[in-house]
């Protein structure tokens, strides 16, 4: 029987995560601080706990245990389950700070001043302290391939949800907008009524609150000192305050952060997206300082021990005379911003400082090669590059932008001397690199003419993975087969030497594009692939269907007569090449049947539609039993 090892590694960490969450609840709630003792035992032991439940219930024997098998197909639903959590903690940091300030004695004047829109500016306010902590961490390339890459922190099913970094990512940014909406139109009530307050009448309970501060010894509750009416006072507020300047600033910018994030603009005009994307540096520093100026205010702990606000409030005209109520003292809440967001803003300065330092050393540019159908092939060569299947680099090219950086598969194989990207020409930056490197020119470039490269990577991505399968479906759409060309050509490398230790055992490689010129740069990699399979009497090890989805009459025509050759007359593949588009339903039933009780990996690089339609087919054609048959989507996400 093999020693469970990672159990026991898991379980020494485990009992060390849970030591120093204990710890630091003990700190917090010596300090009184219930909220984060309680934040604190959550965040820790939570994960940590479904993590041991898995490992403990993959080490069982399932087969003899029904209830565990329940539980097994409830931790399978990972990123429902994180959803739920994710929502979960929003609802609760919700209505938690909306009864810290809408209950509690010390807010009684503000609410006096303000009404509910104190606590429905203060909730969401909350809420997004919360989800800006968030929003940098998927986006933490370095780290998130240090994760993938490391064994003894993510397993396989982990990994699948870190290249699910993006959709995270724009969750989050969805949710900021939303408490970003209600925090600013409750603060819209809440500047209107505090600038109303000052010029109201003398005699109410409202004006005297607002009068606190006109005199020595006296602290102020109502933010707003001027005796300026609406409208004109509220647009005081916007643009002298701190926090209205700021609120400002911030909204602005996240307003051009989301709209130029759309799926139109980021394909249309990428630029625009890659731009204004970097104003969340202005965001972040407006979020942090946005709550210095202390425009919110309470009760302070010693007035509320001389002056109960729920009694002293209806005898307000008699405040500071003999035997009444003394005047109450108020102070402004601390600002609480910087302690959540602190810790992922060095995470991502750091994450930027290495990518400068990798963008710094020096790249080769050691071959240019120009495809069909508008594609090139840049060959690099940098030191000390290592690189994994299916991995992604960012490339930046000085000569067309200074600070543009665009993301490219990987399309050489590990075992090569150099690395390799395919470029389509579909926009202004990619064009720009092709007159770069000369490809617009007849003439031969000299390599010393070619552009300087910068080089950003290699970071993970779901094709990582398709080793640890026996059983894989690799579908690309178009331009889309890259990734998995660094896939067939490793597989290639490694049949050439050793194929022994290899545990992929059958590759089903599904090709779909609209062009028929689309197929001559890649084709020759299969020739060589096909070839070498039938050398080793194992054609059986890849499966390959190529789809072409688009034609016309002539070449209806053509295909026709020399259907009967023994070659493909586009690709010239002994597979013949297919029309139209593959019926998804009988492809998965088909391998379902051949592969009994595997688990099989399905690979997509290709549009979202097509994305969709495999996730449903992966779902509906995975049986139940933990024993039968899984197919396990990933999509290459960058």
């Amino acid at each position: 029987m093999k020693f469970p090892g990672s159990v026991l590694v898991s379980l020494s960490l485990f009992v060390a995560e849970t030591t120093a969450a204990l710890c630091l609840s003990g700190a917090y709630r010596a300090a009184g601080d219930r909220m984060w003792q309680w934040l604190t035992l959550l965040f820790a032991l939570l994960p940590c706990a479904l993590v041991q439940l898995s490992l403990v219930f993959i080490h069982r024997d399932v087969s003899r245990d029904r209830p565990l098998v329940l539980l097994l197909h409830l931790l399978q639903l990972g990123p429902l389950v994180r959803s739920i959590v994710w929502l979960g903690l929003n609802v609760f940091l919700f209505w938690w700070y909306y009864l810290a300030y809408d209950i509690p004695p010390k807010f009684f004047y503000t609410r006096v001043l303000l009404g509910r829109a104190l606590a429905l500016a203060r909730a969401p306010a909350a809420c997004l302290n919360f989800n800006c902590m968030l929003i940098l961490l998927p986006v933490c390339r370095n780290l998130l391939s240090f994760l993938r890459g490391s064994s003894a922190c993510c397993s396989t099913r982990v990994r699948r949800q870190l290249d699910r970094n993006l959709t995270f990512h724009k969750m989050v940014a969805w949710m900021i907008a939303l408490h970003t909406a209600i925090h600013t139109i409750a603060h819209l009530f809440n500047v209107e009524w505090s600038v109303q307050a000052r010029v109201e009448e003398k005699g109410t309970l409202a004006a005297v609150l607002s009068s606190l501060g006109d005199n020595p010894n006296e602290s102020y509750i109502n933010f707003f000192r001027k005796t300026i009416g609406n409208p004109m006072g509220g647009l005081y507020v916007a643009f002298t305050y701190l926090a209205g300047l700021t609120g400002v600033i911030i909204t602005l910018a996240l307003i051009l952060i989301i709209t130029s994030s759309t799926k139109t603009i980021r394909r249309s005009y990428f630029e625009v997206f890659w731009y204004t994307h970097h104003l969340f540096v202005i965001f972040f520093i407006g979020l942090v300082i946005h709550g210095a100026g202390r425009i919110v205010r309470g009760q302070t702990a010693e007035s509320l021990a001389e002056h109960n606000p729920e009694i002293c409030y209806k005898n307000f005209t008699h405040w500071g005379k003999k035997g009444a109520c003394p005047i109450p003292q108020f102070s402004g809440n601390p600002p609480m911003t910087w302690k959540w967001v602190v810790g992922p803003m060095f995470l991502y300065l750091c994450e930027r400082l290495v990518r400068f330092w990798r963008s710094q050393q020096k790249v080769v540019i050691t071959k240019v090669v120009i495809h069909p159908f508008k594609t090139i092939e840049l060959q690099m060569m940098k030191k000390g590059f290592k690189m994994e299947v299916g991995q992604y680099i960012f490339v930046k090219c000085p000569a067309v932008s200074k600070l543009e950086w665009h993301p490219f598969t990987l399309t050489s194989a590990p075992e090569e001397d150099y690395f390799s990207i395919h470029v389509r020409i579909v926009g202004d930056w990619t064009e720009g690199l092709f007159n770069a490197c000369g490809c617009d020119k007849q003439e031969f470039q000299e390599a010393w003419k070619l552009p300087k490269i910068a080089v950003d990577g290699p970071f993970g991505t779901a094709s990582e993975d398709v080793f640890s399968y026996e059983t894989v479906m690799l579908v690309g759409a178009g331009i889309g087969v890259t990734p998995f060309a660094s896939v067939l050509k490793s597989v290639w490398y490694k049949y050439c030497h050793d194929a022994t230790n290899l545990k992929l055992k059958k590759i089903y490689f599904y090709w779909l594009c609209r062009d028929t010129h689309a197929f001559e740069w890649f084709a020759d990699l299969l020739q060589s692939l096909e070839a070498q399979m039938q050398e080793r009497n194992n054609a059986e090890f890849l499966s390959y269907n190529i789809y072409l989805t688009g034609w016309d009459e002539f070449q209806a025509t053509h295909f026709a007569v020399h259907h009967e050759e023994e070659k493909d007359v586009i690709t010239g593949l002994k597979q013949k090449t297919l029309y139209g588009r593959p019926n998804w339903e009988n492809e998965f039933k088909t391998i379902a049947g051949q592969h009994p009780g595997s688990r099989i990996g399905v690979f997509l690089c290709g549009p979202e539609g097509l994305a969709d339609t495999l996730n449903k087919q992966s779902i509906s054609n995975s049986e139940a039993d933990p024993r039968g048959v899984h197919f396990i989507f990933n999509k290459e996400n960058f």
